[in-house]
């Protein structure tokens, strides 16, 4: 794609890992959980990062999570992570994505934006996989910025667009 789309891609994808980042941030260890449980912040950060980091992956049939995250998320009955994961290990996790998104973006030419890309039972273009994940990631952060709300009646500010830009390390 030309690089002023990808940049564009990037602009507004990295404002969607900003907001994660920003309420990640913001959660207090008594708003962050330590059970396991669909609605717990920890998890839906969890959830959020791994699938972000998945629909990044150029290779979804051998994708693997860093340690020390397993395919848990792959489980079809549901399955939890063997712990609750520390707000330190998920702002690693979402380096890790955004170092990702950046390298991916950043290398996506035309015809490989075309590509059609199988995760599971979606077959999307490569590109619109990548808005499809932009998506998901706000879809969480709303879900996060709601808790906050609820819980200590404060939730960060909107991102418009990323500070950095695609060519940036």
């Amino acid at each position: 794609m030309s690089a002023f789309l990808n940049e564009t891609i990037w602009r507004q994808f990295g404002a969607a890992l900003d907001m994660l980042e920003n309420a990640i941030r913001l959660c207090p260890e008594n708003v962050w959980g330590n059970r396991k449980g669909f609605h717990e912040f920890w998890y839906m950060t969890y959830h959020t990062i791994f699938w972000t980091d998945h629909y990044l992956d150029e290779n979804p049939e051998s994708y693997h999570p860093p340690e020390p995250y397993t395919l848990s998320e792959f489980d079809p009955e549901g399955a939890f992570p063997d712990r609750v994961y520390t707000k330190d290990e998920m702002l690693t996790y979402l380096e890790h994505c955004r170092t990702k998104c950046r390298a991916v973006l950043s290398r996506m030419s035309d015809d490989a934006a075309r590509q059609l890309n199988k995760h599971g039972h979606k077959e999307l273009s490569v590109v619109e996989l990548h808005l499809y994940n932009l998506r998901h990631v706000q879809h969480h952060t709303a879900q996060l910025n709601l808790l906050l709300r609820q819980h200590i009646d404060d939730a960060p500010r909107w991102v418009g667009r990323t500070k950095g830009s695609l060519s940036d390390k």
